[in-house]
């Protein structure tokens, strides 16, 4: 084997073990690019699910992670390219590797002890479930952890989803992604 053959084997075999401990986010109840069931979608504008949050786990961060934020958005809304944001959790504790599935309640009472939410676009804190206009493609709803590099966001009251994604987004030394996608008939 040449020299050029070992290296780029030698380099193929790194990238393959750093993927297998990136940071990941996975779901027991989301599949990637998979539909998402009626449990977990919005109740209201239409749509009949039940609202409850996923369980969500993620694995690998970063080092140096010092507090996690999710954010949860459907680029696909209507909105004229805002998008929408469903559910808006951060200073998650560097400890913190998952939530129950219904941990997104409005109160965050379910959440890890110094995590905070901010309204999301349906108007309250708390996971607000998919629920796209009846006749649309199937939307996706991207699900990310980020893993940031302060142990607590400063983030006024009534700060807007938007403000809170740029303050995450300023801090964030890596985020995981999962996406999952749901649509309603007309």
């Amino acid at each position: 084997m040449s020299v050029l053959s070992r290296t780029v084997a030698a380099g193929a075999l790194a990238l393959a073990c750093a993927n297998a401990f990136a940071f990941q986010l996975s779901s027991p109840d989301i599949g990637p690019r998979a539909a998402i069931a009626n449990k977990f979608v919005f109740k209201g504008f239409g749509c009949e699910g039940e609202n409850v949050s996923p369980a969500l786990s993620w694995k690998a961060p970063p080092a140096g992670t010092k507090s996690f934020a999710l954010l949860v958005h459907d680029p696909d809304a209507p909105t004229g390219g805002a998008g929408w944001w469903h559910w808006v959790v951060y200073n998650l504790p560097a400890g913190t590797a998952s939530l129950a599935q219904g941990a997104g309640t409005a109160d965050g009472s379910r959440l890890p002890a110094g995590a905070a939410q901010q309204k999301t676009d349906f108007g309250a804190p708390g996971w607000g479930g998919p629920c796209p206009p009846a006749g649309d493609k199937p939307h996706r709803y991207v699900f990310t952890v980020y893993a940031l590099k302060v142990e607590k966001l400063d983030i006024p009251d009534g700060a807007s989803a938007s403000l809170v994604g740029f303050m995450v987004n300023a801090n964030a030394i890596g985020k995981a992604t999962l996406i999952g996608k749901y649509g309603r008939k007309k």
